[in-house]
């Protein structure tokens, strides 16, 4: 024999799986159901504790209040609880929208930024989410949808205008009137 076969480690391998190939249950292994663990509710959220955040059901509160048709609740969108629902997916768009805009603090760091391009993306998007949805809605699903959009549609206008006005004024200091008209 040479040294390198005499070296070499002997490793033993062991079967850990719980089931054969033919999906029986193997010798020797005991299956613990797992116990069930508690609900989280939708208005919870452990990332954002203490901050200000929009959970689909304070979008349509806050919406159910401006309307002038607001005789319906939430209960009335079919599958609202569901954490998978049009209402929940709506309330993703429209907080990642909010967070752009400035008008909640960004779910990953915390900070109110204002990212005009940023918003105007997820505006855009809820917007063909709207054309697209248009008809396949449940009616209270596309009032909220138009509410969501309609709000955040008026607050990214405020914030360009604010910006505008700022620049202008910022303009205005860097200029004078001799500067602009060319005079000495």
């Amino acid at each position: 024999m040479t040294e390198r076969e005499e070296e070499q480690p002997q490793m033993k391998v062991t079967d850990r799986r719980k089931f054969n190939l033919d999906g029986s249950v193997r010798e020797g292994v005991e299956i613990v159901p797992e116990k069930p663990k508690e609900e989280v509710k939708a208005t919870e959220s452990p990332i954002a504790a203490g901050s200000e955040t929009l959970t689909p059901e304070n979008d349509f509160d806050e919406f159910a209040q401006n309307s002038d048709e607001a005789d319906f609740d939430e209960t009335d969108i079919p599958g609202a609880e569901d954490p998978a629902s049009f209402v929940n997916f709506l309330s993703t768009l429209a907080t990642n929208a909010a967070a752009s805009l400035g008008a909640m603090p960004h779910p990953a760091t915390g900070q109110r930024t204002v990212d005009l391009e940023t918003g105007k993306y997820w505006l855009d998007v809820l917007g063909m989410l709207t054309e697209k949805t248009k008809g396949n809605l449940h009616p209270q699903e596309s009032r909220l949808l138009e509410g969501i959009l309609g709000d955040l549609r008026m607050q990214y206008v405020q914030l360009v205008r604010a910006t505008e006005e700022k620049l202008k004024q910022q303009a205005a200091k860097k200029f004078s009137a001799s500067d602009i008209l060319g005079k000495k």
